[in-house]
């Protein structure tokens, strides 16, 4: 269970982000790349001046930074050559004295600059679950390391981490759910087996899955920080990765230049009920761009109440259908409830310019081209294994269910789409069955202050996208509210992470690293809105 789902058609040549069950090839390369063969070694001691960040072993309290063989990645990635890496060893629960260890992957991409600045850029990746290591094309192909050193870890329990929490079973499970009735209880119990098979299985090789969250993570890139021996750096977070900066900057503000957040989750007010309000409006959004165009508008003719129709009429009778996917030998049967076209719609964002004619060509009996999206990204056999299924549990079942009633999606779905069966509305989108998961996760609650409001002067740029149904463009004036030197920038007509969709926004992203308090963002003026398919 993860915050992102859906490829994007990006505008800009950019990698596909990872579906819930993760869109990205599953060859596993490991050690492709070394360090500097002649790495000096060091203890306690600061790196050599003038030597690259990461090519110097240092031992800083409980954690050591070693150079060494890059991360592992699933498929080779182009921007890591010439990168610098090694591990990073941290206590696995440091509330335990006696805690054993684990080692994190570390890369560190050169600076395109011959004379790099001195405070490098540190990516944080989404999820939860994703591992930033596989993310180091979005990061580059960015411009990121345009002046500065661009550090990408992985955070505990992903894909290049040591243990890795990945639970396949439960991406092969999220393909088989194509087949059933989206949130029905048969569905959910099959949901929660699942989930409890993951839990054993990772306890049984001796997992603390309790030192899994927000607070460990912000700690051990704090002691990355000083293990490297950086006085002061950069973030630059992603959808969950934003959850995690703002626990960051809290927690640990020492060494803190700047923070960019981009598809932002406040841990102050995520779950179930937020999670609503962000796909009011990212379709919201969508609706009224269509609204606005007027072969659009003269087409698909109050698209909103089509939608609810919809949801409504397939939850009470769902619709099923098969498809042929290119990875799969024999049809495939799809079946379209009212909450499967909710997550559908929850991801379609990323793919705005079809999203009238699919809601269309469904209403008027025609269901074969939203099933086949829908098929296509859960069952992408590339994605099986990629995501720490472990991490994302870790996070929602210590820090989001512990602080909201159980009764908190319904009554976020009864407040932004009264007209939604109960059914519908009992399961936020995205974060289906979350709390029968959260029961079997069985981990203890994080201290109450996880969910504290983030105050700070830090210089912070925070990054919506305006058709962003995961995670609202009203959060970035939200948490604007507190960091006294915030830059709150909307995106129009962009889904989740901008970042990965918007030459403009990484503009204004690269601009804001370069003068935190005076990022440029003249690009905004020349934005359009996408061109929807009109269907004959």
């Amino acid at each position: 269970m993860t915050l992102r789902q859906a490829p994007r058609r990006r505008r800009t040549a950019r990698r596909l982000l990872a579906t819930s069950a993760g869109m990205a090839t599953g060859l596993l390369v490991t050690g492709l790349l070394t360090a500097p063969a002649q790495a000096q070694s060091r203890t306690g001691t600061s790196p050599s001046p003038g030597a690259p960040i990461g090519t110097v072993a240092r031992t800083v309290g409980d954690a050591r930074f070693e150079p060494g063989s890059c991360p592992r990645t699933a498929e080779p990635i182009e921007e890591l050559k010439g990168a610098r890496c090694g591990t990073l060893t941290v206590p696995e629960n440091r509330a335990k004295p006696s805690s054993k260890t684990i080692k994190l992957g570390v890369a560190i991409v050169p600076a395109a600059a011959d004379t790099p600045k001195p405070d490098p850029i540190v990516w944080l990746a989404g999820g939860p679950g994703d591992d930033a290591v596989g993310e180091a094309k979005m990061a580059i192909d960015g411009g990121l390391n345009r002046d500065r050193d661009v550090i990408l870890m992985s955070q505990r329990g992903t894909y290049s981490a040591d243990p890795a929490l990945l639970c396949p079973n439960v991406d092969k499970f999220n393909g088989q759910v194509i087949g059933l009735v989206y949130d029905a209880p048969s569905t959910e119990r099959l949901h929660v087996d699942a989930t409890k098979a993951c839990r054993d299985e990772l306890a049984g090789r001796g997992v603390d899955l309790g030192a899994y969250n927000d607070t460990q993570s912000a700690a051990d890139y704090d002691d990355l920080r000083t293990a490297l021996g950086i006085e002061q750096w950069n973030l630059y977070g992603i959808s969950y990765g934003t959850h995690l900066a703002l626990v960051y900057m809290r927690l640990h503000p020492e060494g803190l230049r700047s923070v960019g957040i981009d598809g932002i989750l406040p841990p102050s007010n995520s779950g179930s009920a937020q999670t609503w309000s962000s796909f009011r409006q990212g379709v919201e959004g969508l609706f009224k761009a269509c609204a606005d165009q007027p072969a659009c508008d003269k087409r698909y003719p109050n698209l909103s109440a089509t939608f609810e129709k919809l949801v409504q009429d397939l939850e009470a009778k769902p619709v099923t259908t098969t498809v042929t996917l290119p990875y799969s030998k024999e049809p495939v049967k799809v079946v379209l409830d009212g909450g499967t076209l909710v997550n559908w719609l929850t991801s379609a964002t990323h793919t705005a310019e079809a999203v009238p004619l699919s809601i269309d060509e469904l209403a008027n009996g025609n269901p074969q081209r939203i099933a086949q999206q829908w098929a296509g990204w859960r069952l992408n056999p590339k994605g099986i294994g990629l995501t720490s299924h472990g991490l994302a549990y870790g996070i929602f079942c210590s820090t989001w269910t512990p602080y909201e009633s159980k009764d908190a999606a319904l009554q976020g779905g009864q407040k932004e789409f009264p007209s939604f069966p109960s059914s519908v509305q009992a399961q936020a989108p995205l974060l289906t069955f979350l709390r029968g998961d959260c029961d079997v996760w069985n981990v203890p609650p994080a201290a109450r202050s996880v969910r504290d409001v983030t105050s700070s002067d830090i210089p912070t740029l925070a990054l919506s996208g305006a058709f962003d149904a995961q995670t609202g463009a009203a959060n970035g004036p939200y948490v604007a509210r507190t960091l006294s030197k915030a830059k709150v920038v909307t995106i129009p007509y962009e889904p989740h992470v901008v970042f990965a969709t918007s030459k403009c926004a990484q503009e204004i992203a690269v601009s804001f690293f370069e003068t935190p308090d005076a990022p440029k963002t003249e690009c905004l003026k020349g934005l359009e809105a996408p061109e929807f398919e009109i269907a004959p």
